[in-house]
Parts: C-alpha cells; structure tokens; sequence
C-alpha cells in the first residue's frame, strides 16, 4: 500500500461511512482497483476515524447513556448483539470472499443493488405514513438485526439500520442518531478482536512505501476520515430530515452497473 492510497481510502471511508452507500463496499472496490489487499484490520482503523466523528457531533448523547435509567444504553447493547455474533462467525470467511473471491465484483454489484432498493422503498413508505413511534424494542430489533446483515459489504450500515428503524415505524431523526450510536460499539468491539488476533497470531504489520511506516500511513488514513466523516454526518441528518435517499439509490444503482461491466471485462 502507498501513503496515497492510505489517504484516498480514509476519504472514502470517512465520506460514505455515514452516507447510506457502504464505506465497506467502497473500500472493497477501491482495493480491487488498486491491487490491494485492505484486511479487517485496515478497514477498522479507517472506521475508528469515523468513530471520533460521531463522538464529536453525538458526544451529549453519549454521556445520556450511562445515565438513569439507562434505557438507551440497554437498546444499544440488544442492537449490537446479532452484528457482534455474525462478525465473530463469519469475519474471516468475508474477508477471503471480497478480498481474493472469484465473483466478489458481481456480488457487490447485487448487494449495491439491495441497498438501493431498500432506500427507494424507505422513501416511498415515509412520504405515505400518517404517524410514527419512539425508540422502542419494536424498532430497536429490526435496527439490530439490519446491521449483522450489513457485514456484508454492499449493504450499507447506517442505509440499513435507519431504513429498518424507519420501515419498523420509528421517526428519522430519532431513528438516525441511534444508528450513529449503534456504530460505536460494533468498530470498538471488532478493533479489539482484531488487535487480539494480531498479537495471538504474531502477525507482522506491512510498511507502507519507501520506508514509511504502516503506522503513518493508517495515522493519515485515521485523521483523514474522521475529518470527512464530520461532513459526511451533517449531509446524512439533512437528507433524512427531508426523507430524500432517492439520490444515494441512483448513485448505488450506477455504482452496481459499473461493477458488474468491471467485473465482466475481468478488472475487478
């Protein structure tokens, strides 16, 4: 990996892990088209930068959970239990299906295309809905199943978990912020795994280009999408305030296209 594409990677990350488009996806894309191979372990610090954005933008909801009487707080926890169990299962068989798969270009063009669906239908249903619910278990389950499903890359995990919460009758403001939240626990709880298995495993960590450390270069890549993901937030909260996802649902669908000719002419 170069110092560039450490820095392009920590844009995109930071850009879409916010926007309901799959950071994973396009980071998957992104390494396929650059020859590289973007482990678990590189994506998750990538994810790390984008968890300072939420700490910086959501950080008085934060503190609210850990006090009484802690309702939100037992909500994230029962929403992170399927993605935990999931990526615990199925982590390594993911990452040698996207990084070194055969089909994973025609694959991620389908997923794309699931997300887009989910989207257009999530707009339909809240211009046609006459009321909504609070934070409730009957959103939260959805919401938490929504993201072990988004292990997957292609499907978006903040497109899916707030079309699930929104599908599931909960109101969009609302629904968004506790998916931002639900972000929190999943990158920490996987960052932690990873680390372990690197030490357990003794597995040495690459330099980057010409003598620059690997450290640098996922330094660069933190900061870089941290700073992005701050922007990338701000365009999600305005989009669902208005319940206007039809533009990521095009976006995804050219993005699916492209991947699916990529991966006929044997590029990807």
């Amino acid at each position: 990996m170069k110092i560039w594409h450490a820095a392009v990677l920590g844009i995109v990350q930071g850009l879409t892990e916010f926007l309901p488009v799959s950071s994973s996806g396009h980071l998957v894309l992104l390494s396929r088209l650059f020859g590289l191979e973007v482990d678990t372990f590189i994506n998750l610090v990538f994810h790390l930068g984008t968890l300072v954005a939420v700490v910086a933008i959501f950080w008085k909801d934060i503190l609210a959970l850990f006090k009484k009487p802690f309702k939100t707080l037992g909500f994230l926890v029962l929403a992170s239990i399927p993605a935990a169990i999931v990526g615990f299962l199925l982590e390594d068989k993911i990452d040698e299906l996207f990084n070194n798969g055969k089909y994973s270009g025609i694959i991620l063009a389908c997923l794309f295309l699931v997300t887009a669906t989910v989207l257009i239908s999530t707009e339909i249903f809240v211009k046609r809905r006459q009321t909504s619910l609070p934070l409730c278990m009957r959103t939260v389950i959805p919401m938490g199943l929504a993201q072990a499903v988004a292990v997957l890359p292609g499907i978006s995990r903040s497109g899916s978990t707030i079309c699930a919460g929104t599908l599931a009758g909960g109101k969009g403001e609302e629904v968004a912020k506790f998916s931002f939240l639900m972000s929190i626990p999943v990158i920490l709880g996987g960052f932690v795994v990873s680390v372990v298995k690197i030490i357990i495993d003794r597995n040495e960590l690459p330099v980057i280009e010409n003598g620059v450390t690997f450290g640098v270069g996922m330094a660069l890549g933190f900061v870089v999408s941290a700073a992005v993901g701050l922007f990338a937030i701000k365009v999600m909260l305005k989009a669902i305030s208005k319940a206007n996802y039809k533009w990521f649902a095009i976006y995804l669908i050219l993005l699916a296209i492209t991947c699916a000719v990529l991966f006929f002419v044997k590029v990807i």
